[in-house]
């Protein structure tokens, strides 16, 4: 058996952790090279360890980024993102990470696809599962990423520099921003009956539904949702039926079959005081809601970036499932409370006559390199 090596990074973004390796060094056809891929970050693992890859047994861990330079005259730099399934040998490359779209920007300057002088550099992304634009401002000292700074974000242990993510016009891509054309939907779900949703198609296409209709409170960490087996099929049946209210699937069994990663399901409540995975108490009188999202199957260990962006959108929608349980009602800015602290997250969403319009959504992150070399894979 041959062992093929290439050359690899691996990079934190936000809360997440992945590969990133350079387009070109990989096989042109998708199967040849989504095999690869599979194979490099352990999956299917029948064990969900990912032991015997570089994945990291988590939905947060189980990543790829492939990135090359853009031909767009308005982008620098163009990227795919795959979210790898850990015990299928699946890849869905419908939708992106908000979290490691932070470590693009800075992947680029560390393998000289734009140069940038110190201060704060704009890099210009061209996100090609969704075929939106995103400006990174990154701040730079010898060329590269600044590895210095204060920023500290919930769910990360460390202080780095702040990231800047813009995402410019990210409503609609496959779908309109609002696929139904409605703020909210009743999904009439067999075995569970009518849950009010807000399907909104911004960042990743993401369906927004109350804790209390999944008999939640809305303040859960992971351990009490991905342990309950019954909850997570519920949950999993809502997202199916939500994607193919949204055009996203053909059927709720496609969905759970073809595409796991999108649409995301998260499930929001009124503020409430409750005690995130570090220990540390959130009080309600400092978040306007709570807030969790599932990812690939489980519950995430804090909010995805993504997630974060259709969030922000769907707070912003007078009436939303979102703006309904958050204090004040519909709010172009809003803190929400998640598993492992708090973050905020913001809109700029205007009405375009019948339908609504987002010009721009804004969210700050942090990354960091965290090995550079090669990886071996089996032939």
């Amino acid at each position: 058996m041959t062992t093929l090596q290439l050359d690899a990074d691996f990079w934190r973004g936000g809360t997440s952790k992945g590969l990133f390796l350079l387009e070109h060094d990989l096989p042109a056809d998708p199967l040849e090279r989504d095999r690869l891929l599979l194979r490099m970050t352990g999956s299917p693992d029948p064990y969900g360890k990912q032991i015997d890859g570089m994945g990291g047994g988590s939905s947060s861990t189980s990543k790829v980024v492939l990135v090359g330079p853009s031909s767009r005259p308005d982008c620098d730099v163009e990227y795919r993102f795959g979210a790898i399934d850990i015990a299928r040998p699946v890849i869905d490359w419908s939708g992106n990470c908000g979290n490691l779209t932070t470590a693009v920007g800075p992947f680029a300057l560390a393998h000289g696809l734009v140069r940038a002088d110190d201060g704060t550099a704009t890099i210009r992304l061209w996100q090609d599962n969704i075929g939106k634009r995103i400006l990174a401002h990154v701040p730079v000292a010898a060329g590269q990423l600044a590895t210095d700074g204060d920023f500290l974000m919930d769910g990360v242990a460390f202080p780095a520099a702040e990231i800047l993510l813009e995402f410019l016009d990210p409503g609609g891509g496959e779908s309109a921003m609002l696929p139904t054309g409605n703020v909210v939907d009743t999904l009439d779900i067999d075995g569970i009956g009518r849950i009010d949703a807000t399907l909104v198609n911004a960042g990743n296409p993401t369906a927004f539904v109350t804790a209390s209709a999944l008999g939640l409170e809305g303040t859960e960490l992971q351990a009490a949702v991905n342990g309950d087996a019954a909850l997570l099929a519920r949950c999993e049946a809502i997202r199916a039926h939500a994607a193919v209210a949204m055009g996203l699937a053909a059927s709720a069994d496609a969905a759970t079959r073809d595409r796991p990663a999108t649409p995301k399901l998260s499930f929001v409540s009124p503020p409430s005081d409750y005690t995130a995975s570090s220990g540390r108490p959130v009080r309600a009188d400092n978040i306007e809601l709570t807030a969790r999202i599932l990812s690939m199957g489980a519950l995430h260990h804090a909010y995805t970036g993504t997630g974060a962006v259709a969030l922000a959108v769907a707070a912003a929608l007078p009436d939303s499932v979102v703006a309904r349980v958050a204090r004040g009602g519909a709010s172009d800015r809003v803190r929400i409370g998640h598993p492992s602290g708090s973050m905020t997250v913001g809109a700029e969403v205007v009405p375009d006559g019948d339908a609504w319009l987002v010009k721009r959504a804004l969210m700050s992150r942090s990354a960091r390199r965290l090995m550079s070399g090669r990886v071996y894979v089996p032939g």
